[in-house]
């Protein structure tokens, strides 16, 4: 039953020759790895003008132009340095490949910290914008937030990833075009209405400002650092380059530069009428819904635009659903995480690195309530510290490989180092009490596991390596004594089968039981010698209802009396039931006592499965 609902859930398993079948093409991939970048259209210029008009007595609005157009020529330098990344690192894996291979282990790590956090916030950001979107045209909605996001995430994201990479961009390409088209009509609209009816282009409230002192510099940086969000996203190319059709790095390139041009030409266009219809932020609606609503009134458009601009949203999450497990994969081949994240699973995704990130965008949505604003505090930084990470390490390739025009592209990555460095420096300082703090301190934590999980593999491996140059020697003369230990609670059929494998083992068998009271190990006895097995019981009274404790009590006085290079086995008897409920019925002394001997040195443990018929 289990395996008929997963069936349906998932699909059946991909062979590994179907891989080739699961890559992209350009026009699928644009959707799959850029609906991020190219859905923060819808909340990116708007989390900008929120802090703009905030400012209580401060004229502000005028200076939201002046900042996305630095945000737009910020995504053009980002993007012409990612090409490079793509172009140098085939492979993939981003910032953190690129700079394990040129500037050393530490900065590599910082940057896979800082895009684990990215992702993780890019999946709870973009579903939180998603129900946001669909609660303006809904107001109904307004207070299920939470529910809207889990359900979306655990559901739809991650069970349609679950069943592989064709089958989750059959699903999600069209709404993105979708999207786009809706932008498309939107923006063209916009510009002619206002281009075509009597009035300013921009009206005279729209263009106030304030000269720029300390304090209005201090409100237009950390406007410009929630501007930013628009440009999470644009790594997830470069980060996924194994998974486009042949030749990767080239169809890559060429989708990192349509994602770009399409993100500034919308955000221009979105800007521009936000300007020109003066919109103000209000509660519980956003600022695209009001442009929809001013370009097209409640029509079928508008919530055509909404409900696209909802399900993108939604989808954009679905970015780092592609990114995150491949980038945790390279890391976990590695060594820096779990091995399992670094193998594909029955339908050649990465699931376990699919539920990772469903399981982590959860808890933040949780915790914040689903509220975008409070997400939005912590967006953005970890972006940027792998941006200069990987821009850096572009600088030191160039310069170590000095091919046919080394120095442009090592000038070109040098500005984006530069750019986004400083990026980093005021995102940092805008945005430290409202939230980035936490994700610098994450970012350390998250260098100090994988360093201590990396140290534990090479600690094993030290352990396990098998000496080659030694020979095995056995001394045929030596008496080698194997302690095969049987508990039992009474005389059954599973001791019976359990007994038979414990005499192919070893002549020193010892039945054990615990007795909780001397009435039941009498009636225990009795059994015993009615059946007559040829071998003797041994009982330890347990006068406090231990069950576990005694034995591996009696297990290590008996690893103290035993000669050194004997060994003690431990075999238990246990019956399978045969249907999963059955199983709720009976303790799990069995599976306990299992989980403590394993951990102990030098004794093996085996459990004799006896599977119930009825």
């Amino acid at each position: 039953m289990i395996n008929i609902a997963r069936r349906l859930l998932i699909g059946k398993p991909l062979h590994n020759k179907e891989m080739m079948h699961e890559r992209l093409p350009k026009w699928k991939a644009l959707s799959i790895f850029s609906s991020d970048a190219l859905s923060s259209v819808a909340y990116g210029p708007e989390q900008a003008l929120l802090v703009l008009v905030a400012a209580q007595g401060i004229v502000a609005y005028g200076y939201l132009s002046p900042i996305i157009v630095a945000v737009s020529i910020l995504l053009l330098i980002v993007a012409l340095s990612y090409v490079q990344v793509s172009r140098a690192n085939p492979g993939g894996g981003g910032a953190y490949a690129v700079a394990k291979k040129n500037i050393g282990e530490l900065p590599a790590l910082v940057a896979a910290g800082a895009v684990f956090a990215d992702y993780v916030l890019t999946a709870a950001v973009s579903v939180a914008a998603g129900t946001a979107a669909i609660v303006s045209a809904f107001p109904s909605l307004a207070g299920r937030e939470v529910g809207i996001d889990l359900g979306i995430l655990f559901f739809i994201l991650m069970l349609v990833n679950l069943r592989g990479m064709r089958e989750s961009s059959n699903m999600f390409v069209y709404p993105t075009y979708a999207f786009l088209l809706g932008m498309i009509a939107l923006i063209v609209t916009g510009i002619y209405q206002a281009v075509t009816q009597d009035g300013a282009l921009l009206p005279a409230a729209s263009l106030e400002k304030q000269p720029l002192n300390m304090a209005m510099l201090y409100i237009v940086l950390r406007a410009f650092a929630n501007g930013c969000s628009s440009m999470t996203g644009v790594e997830a190319i470069a980060d996924s380059v194994p998974l486009f059709r042949k030749p990767e790095a080239k169809n890559a390139i060429i989708t990192t530069y349509w994602m770009a041009g399409i993100l500034v030409v919308m955000l221009s266009g979105v800007t521009f009428m936000m300007m020109h219809f003066h919109v103000i932020p209000i509660l519980e609606v956003t600022a695209l819904s009001q442009l929809a609503e001013h370009v097209f009134g409640r029509s079928f458009i508008y919530y055509y635009i909404q409900v696209t601009t909802m399900i993108v949203l939604y989808l954009a999450a679905n970015t780092a659903y592609n990114g995150l497990p491949v980038l945790l994969s390279i890391v976990a081949r590695d060594g820096y995480l779990p091995r399992y994240l670094s193998s594909r699973g029955e339908r050649l995704t990465f699931s376990n690195g699919i539920i990772v990130i469903t399981v982590s965008a959860a808890a933040l949505i949780v915790v914040f309530g689903g509220h975008l604003d409070h997400l939005i505090a912590l967006y953005a930084i970890g972006v940027f510290i792998s941006f200069t990470i990987a821009q850096c390490s572009m600088v030191v390739h160039w310069k170590r490989e000095k091919g046919s025009g080394w120095l442009i592209r090592a000038v070109v990555n040098g500005i984006g180092a530069v750019a986004t460095g400083l990026v980093v420096i005021i995102i940092t300082l805008t945005k430290f009490s409202h939230g980035a703090w936490a994700v610098l301190v994450f970012i350390p934590v998250m260098v100090f596991i994988f360093k201590k999980i990396r140290s534990h593999y090479d600690d094993m491996a030290e352990q396990l390596h098998l000496p080659l140059e030694e020979n095995l020697q056995y001394d045929d003369n030596q008496v080698v004594r194997n302690y095969v230990i049987v508990p039992i609670s009474s005389p059954t059929r599973v001791v019976y089968e359990s007994l038979k494998f414990a005499k192919t083992l070893s002549k020193d068998i010892i039945v054990l039981h615990i007795a909780k009271d001397e009435e039941s190990a009498a009636k225990v006895q009795m059994k015993w010698e009615q059946w007559n097995p040829g071998m003797d019981l041994e009982i330890i009274q347990s006068p406090y209802r231990l069950t576990i404790q005694p034995l591996l009590d009696y297990v290590e006085a008996l690893k103290k009396r035993k000669n050194p290079q004997d060994y003690i086995t431990v075999v238990i008897p246990e019956f399978e039931t045969r249907k999963w409920w059955h199983r709720l019925l009976h303790n799990q002394t069995g599976w306990l006592l299992h989980a403590m001997l394993v951990i102990k040195e030098n004794v093996s443990v085996t459990t004799i499965p006896y599977h119930l018929n009825k």
